[in-house]
């Protein structure tokens, strides 16, 4: 296991924010957001921290490089609906040379509803290790949000 960013509930230690709407399709059968649904919402906050960086996922991987998820971790709090209005807040955390952390808080109106970690490795185009580009560390805050 990687993980070992611990996210924070406190909106104020992350960098960035990402706002989504839930879609009905995304219920089970007990009226709440399925659990499967959340990689997709952090996929989503994940890719537009890299675009409002100045990286869209598109140039990082015309670049050959690619961030594989190595793991996820979700920790539900509070149950989603359908039509809510969720605040992703992203930071991303521990770099080493080929791998990255990243934390996230879901929110709907302040309100905590999960948090999140997810664990990247850089790879080529061939799926080998890779080397992390040094723009990475650009976006890293000066310390790992820690609850």
């Amino acid at each position: 296991m990687r993980v070992s960013l611990i996210p924070s509930t406190d909106p104020g230690d992350y960098t960035f924010v990402h706002r989504i709407r839930t879609r009905f399709a995304e219920t089970d059968a007990m009226g709440v957001i399925h659990h499967g649904a959340y990689a997709p919402y952090l996929e989503e906050a994940r890719v537009e921290l890299l675009r409002a960086a100045g990286f869209p996922y598109d140039k990082v991987r015309s670049g050959g490089i690619e961030f594989a998820v190595l793991e996820l971790y979700v920790r539900y709090r509070q149950p989603l609906h359908f039509d809510d209005v969720v605040d992703i807040s992203v930071a991303v955390g521990k770099v080493t040379r080929t791998t990255f952390q990243i934390a996230y808080l879901l929110q709907v109106a302040g309100g905590t509803r999960a948090t999140a970690v997810t664990v990247h490795g850089a790879v080529d185009s061939a799926g080998r290790p890779a080397r992390l580009p040094a723009w990475l560390s650009g976006i890293v805050p000066s310390a790992d949000p820690a609850a």
